[in-house]
């Protein structure tokens, strides 16, 4: 969509070449205008060079592509799997700078640091810093708390981590026409308009809580005092397995505005623990939490209607979405379409382009922001 001098633009392509898929989801997006940024969000299956080539031929020299492969892609005609999601922005109205940041050099934290200076000098009334990251080098909140220590909490976070073939463990980042491995890429985003975030999941607990009486980052070794392992078998649940992404548990953590979903993805049945790629906070009150599509559909709407709702009454001109993948384990194909037709009842024309993630980036207040199992939407006026 488009106001007289800025404008949003989303694309989507199935095609099986590389660089014809790229080039199709790229020129349905740009639409023949000038692009500020591009963001490409595609599947790993793909030849990444090739396909970025593709997008260049059609943003041109000057633009910025930015982008991640993922768990599968989400647009405003439905999802993939292989496919490619493209969304453009440009216009007099937006202020985009990038940052990469390489994990493997400098550790998580200072990674996330780094790519918050990609905010820096930044003036535009209202701005985000968008992250795009490395899904399976562990640690995820180290990356959103960098950002955090030099943002603090004047400037909004969202984003997501990228996902690849569960069984290779590798995902990608992009920066311009060149791949990474291990890396963040920070993108500020300066607007003369409004700028909303939703943040919404549809998981409901189911009781009665536990105590994490011993964790140490990720990794929960005790709840009640007995075995992580045994509680959560005994719970009616299954032993979570990194290789296999449909046998994940979700625990929610207790928070002030509800629940903060973590993902338990891998279990050692020797020592009896289980894992996340987030860290669960010893003493924390937690739920093992549930959910059935219809719910999670309907928090699919509530996280488009609450960024809209941050835009003040302004007319959306597009959005990113950023959706679990365990969400979409949970709804199977059926309910992927179901929920991209929520979110299209809510969005009405709006052009909407994302990712499933492995995990996501939301911080709007407080210095906590990353999230599993939950649908983060950026919405631009």
């Amino acid at each position: 969509m488009q106001t007289p001098h800025r404008w949003f633009g989303a694309g989507h392509s199935t095609a099986a070449d590389s660089g014809k898929a790229g080039a199709e989801a790229a020129a349905s997006a740009i639409n023949g205008r000038t692009p500020e940024v591009v963001f490409v969000f595609c599947s790993d299956h793909h030849d990444l060079p090739a396909l970025l080539l593709g997008v260049r031929a059609e943003a041109g020299r000057e633009a910025t592509v930015v982008g991640a492969t993922t768990l599968g892609e989400l647009a405003y005609d439905g999802v993939s799997d292989g496919g490619v999601s493209v969304a453009a922005l440009g216009g007099a109205g937006f202020t985009v700078r990038t940052r990469v940041a390489h994990i493997r050099d400098v550790g998580h934290r200072q990674a996330g640091a780094e790519a918050a200076e990609a905010m820096a000098g930044l003036s535009d009334p209202h701005s985000v810093l968008i992250l795009l990251a490395d899904g399976f080098s562990g640690d995820p909140h180290e990356v959103v708390r960098g950002a955090y220590s030099v943002l603090g909490a004047a400037v909004p976070l969202v984003g997501g981590f990228a996902g690849g073939t569960p069984q290779v463990q590798r995902t990608f980042q992009f920066h311009d026409d060149t791949v990474f491995e291990d890396a963040v890429i920070g993108v500020a985003l300066g607007s003369d308009g409004p700028i909303g975030i939703g943040v919404a999941h549809g998981w409901h607990r189911l009781e009665p809580p536990m105590i994490v009486t011993r964790s140490s980052g990720g990794t929960i070794f005790e709840l009640d005092d007995e075995p992580a392992l045994d509680v959560l078998l005994r719970r009616g649940g299954q032993a979570p397995k990194q290789t296999d992404p449909h046998t994940f548990v979700s625990i929610g953590l207790s928070r002030r505005n509800g629940e903060d979903i973590r993902v338990l993805n891998d279990a050692d049945e020797i020592e009896r623990t289980v894992g996340s790629l987030a860290d669960v906070p010893q003493g924390a009150l937690c739920w093992v939490m549930d959910g059935d599509p219809a719910a999670l559909i309907a928090g699919a709407a509530d996280s488009c209607a609450e960024a809209l709702e941050g835009l003040g009454g302004r007319a959306p001109l597009g959005v990113l979405a950023f959706d679990c993948a365990g969400r979409r384990s949970k709804l199977g194909l059926d309910g992927m379409q179901q929920e991209m037709a929520a979110m299209r009842d809510v969005l009405g024309g709006t052009p909407y382009a994302g990712f499933y993630t492995t995990a996501e980036i939301a911080r709007v207040r407080g210095a906590l922001g990353t999230h599993h199992l939950t649908l983060v939407t950026l919405a631009l006026a």
